[in-house]
């Protein structure tokens, strides 16, 4: 082949991905979520696709595929062509899952690209009413006063209730036991009725018990003060300096997905989160709304690998089996 032929076939295959993107998408878009209908990640999942069916004009489908702590549906992803067709949509887990499990599949940082974060909803520590501690130093001092005679309730092992007050045993040098449940409701029924004594939960799902003063809310666990509960402190405000555990919600695709159309959807979802009507509807079903670049949401996403790393070793947490 001449120099000639060499140049314009170097020319043509550099302008391919663009005009792949220019023309994108041209068929339906899958929205894999790596758990079972319903909740945060299915609403996060339904949001996205429904501004994408309407921006496109293609439709996108949210497709549920639960198991083994979402490392099946997210495999599922890291192995799908590359071309925008097939995202993921989850939170906390796959940055929880690249420790929480020995052997993975697939990689967290080296066989995914970020797209966006579309919300985030924090978490809040609770008390049952009968424990003496109105304040989250009220709380550490009763613990360290009778190390091991707290226990805390959690959503089950290397859940995100669980890493959350395990991180807060770190960093304030604390020992709660730690009892697992199948689940938010039955953690938190055994709080209201005292058989543990203490809880890190998701806000939006917590707010009843708070309101009934079924049990008693000291923090929540985000950067700043959540709009759903402004009057409660962060655990940052309330002295352990740094703690945050938001749990936070995104889009991701496959690694080599081209970077035009990555572009093109993080452009796309962003106006959507852009709009007041659109966060309002995330706001009420307990979200707010984030965005920003994908560069933003890679650095979150390898922050999240190695602090939940930390936690995972130090906690010496295990993947329910």
């Amino acid at each position: 082949m001449s120099m000639r032929k060499w140049i314009c076939a170097g020319a043509l295959a550099a302008m391919a991905p663009c005009a792949a993107a220019a023309d994108y998408p041209t068929k339906p878009i899958r929205l894999v979520v790596p758990f079972s209908p319903g909740g945060g990640n299915d609403i996060v999942a339904r949001f996205v696709a429904q501004r994408l069916t309407e921006a496109f004009g293609e439709s996108a489908v949210v497709d549920n595929r639960p198991g083994a702590g979402s490392t099946l549906g997210t495999d599922l992803v890291a192995k799908s062509a590359p071309d925008g067709y097939t995202l993921l949509v989850t939170h906390n887990a796959i940055a929880i899952n690249q420790t929480l499990y020995s052997k993975l599949s697939y990689d967290t940082v080296r066989d995914f690209v970020q797209v966006i974060e579309v919300g985030t909803t924090t978490n809040t520590l609770v008390v049952n009413p009968n424990v003496p501690a109105r304040s989250v130093k009220e709380l550490i001092a009763l613990a360290k006063a009778k190390p091991g005679s707290l226990n805390y309730a959690s959503t089950g092992a290397g859940g995100t209730s669980m890493l959350a007050m395990e991180y807060f045993k770190l960093e304030t040098g604390t020992n709660i036991v730690h009892i697992p449940y199948k689940g938010t409701a039955p953690a938190l029924t055994d709080v209201v009725a005292g058989q543990v004594q203490c809880m890190i939960s998701a806000l939006p799902g917590t707010i009843p018990f708070i309101n009934s003063k079924r049990v008693i809310a000291l923090a929540t666990t985000g950067k700043q003060r959540s709009a759903f509960a402004k009057d409660l402190p962060t655990l940052n405000e309330a002295g352990i300096k740094g703690y945050e555990f938001d749990t936070w919600y995104g889009v991701h695709a496959p690694s080599k997905t081209p970077k035009a159309i990555i572009a093109k959807l993080n452009e796309t979802i962003n106006k959507a989160l852009a709009r007041d009507d659109m966060k309002h509807q995330l706001f009420t079903q307990g979200l707010e709304a984030v965005g920003g670049t994908q560069e933003q949401f890679a650095q979150t996403v390898r922050s999240e690998v190695r602090k939940m790393g930390r936690i995972i070793k130090a906690s010496g947490a295990k993947p329910e089996v």
